[in-house]
């Protein structure tokens, strides 16, 4: 089972950045997919970017704003976050889809943009 460790969220004011990160317990050989998602209170878990063989998916509610990478494709992703808005507070999850069909989910992280 891979476990997954996130940081980096926290409260920020509306305009401001934050940056997630997303590591594996483990060296992951075979990753089909990584990427975040979340969920706002009262709404369901939604995707926000996930890299997939060689290209990244983004919400629409995110393009222009947010960035994944996965440098060196070691297994750690990164979300930069910018531009935020009140609209993007909510607990973040990593995610990764591996081997043969197997799922991980970080514990999830809560980002809060307000003024």
């Amino acid at each position: 089972q891979v476990q997954l460790v996130e940081s980096g969220g926290g409260s920020v004011q509306p305009g401001g950045s934050l940056r997630l990160s997303c590591a594996a317990s483990v060296r992951v050989f075979r990753i089909n997919a990584m990427g975040w998602y979340r969920q706002a209170p009262g709404k369901e878990r939604e995707l926000v970017a996930a890299l997939t063989g060689g290209s990244t998916n983004y919400a629409d509610f995110v393009k222009g704003r947010f960035t994944l990478s996965r440098p060196n494709a070691k297994n750690t992703v990164y979300l930069q976050m910018n531009s935020l808005t009140p609209e993007d507070t909510a607990v973040y999850y990593c995610n990764v889809n591996y081997g043969l069909g197997y799922a991980s989910w970080g514990q999830g992280i809560q980002v809060t943009v307000s003024s």
